[in-house]
């Protein structure tokens, strides 16, 4: 077994296409870059608190030792 050529996904797809509905993929779809975006934003938003608590941390050891 060789691998799919590109007739091999186009039928595939059609299939596809014949059992969901085209309404029901582009949902689909929707949603999934949805969650997608909320994940990006997520990652995002961490990678944020973390500067933030490291420049917390950077004040905090100034403000001793300066004292």
């Amino acid at each position: 077994m060789g691998s799919f050529s590109i007739w091999h996904w186009l039928i595939v797809l059609v299939i596809v296409m014949l059992v969901f509905g085209t309404k029901k993929l582009g949902n689909m779809g929707s949603d999934l870059g949805k969650a997608v975006k909320g994940f990006k934003d997520g990652v995002k938003g961490a990678e944020e608190e973390k500067k933030d608590v490291a420049i917390d941390v950077q004040a905090k050891e100034k403000d001793k030792s300066g004292s």
